[in-house]
């Protein structure tokens, strides 16, 4: 029941004002990473992810050592974006960062994972935007269509299931998984020879 205390404003989205975001570099960086950087890196023809991570350093992203980044990924900002040495990101994977996103060292991003750096303030009836980083530490796993909320980090060896939502901290070595994503168990290694 809604009553006058509880009264639901209504979203008004002429109102909706992000002057005071900016994402880091002047509007011809940009222009030249959304016609021309973003286009090549997605490129399925390019069967080089060496050629993907030089287009990616080429536009400010830090990058480490040995890491494969597979065709059709996207990212927004390369200058808000760390990758750690032999890291992976798989096929559609996209970093939608309006904030900084760091990835570790020997993480997996799966085929379709999106990591969400922005949001809106649903109780705001102008829509305001929130950004906040993302951190993926090292080894951990994000399973395929993964979603990772603004904000969140997974600590080192933690795994996010396939398809799973996850919207607060994962501590490290644990598995979570579902919408919203819940602890499921404990990560073992196993020793292979």
């Amino acid at each position: 029941m809604v009553t006058e205390a509880t009264r639901i404003m209504p979203v008004d989205l002429s109102k909706f004002d992000n002057s005071c975001y900016h994402p880091g570099r002047s509007i011809g960086v940009r222009a030249a990473w959304f016609f021309v950087g973003l286009p090549l890196l997605r490129c399925s023809v390019i069967p080089s992810s060496t050629l993907r991570v030089g287009l990616l350093r080429a536009f400010g992203a830090s990058i480490g050592q040995g890491v494969v980044i597979k065709p059709g990924v996207r990212v927004k900002y390369p200058w808000l974006l760390w990758i750690g040495n032999h890291s992976w990101l798989g096929e559609d994977c996209w970093i939608d960062n309006l904030a900084p996103v760091r990835i570790g060292n020997n993480v997996c991003l799966s085929q379709g994972a999106y990591l969400c750096t922005g949001n809106h303030d649903w109780s705001d009836p102008a829509f305001g935007l929130i950004v906040k980083p993302i951190a993926l530490k090292d080894g951990c796993w994000v399973g395929a269509k993964t979603i990772i909320c603004p904000g969140v980090d997974l600590e080192e060896d933690a795994i996010a299931g396939a398809g799973s939502v996850v919207n607060r901290t994962i501590s490290r070595g644990e598995i979570h998984g579902g919408n919203p994503a819940q602890f499921v168990r404990l990560r073992r290694s196993s020793n292979r020879s």
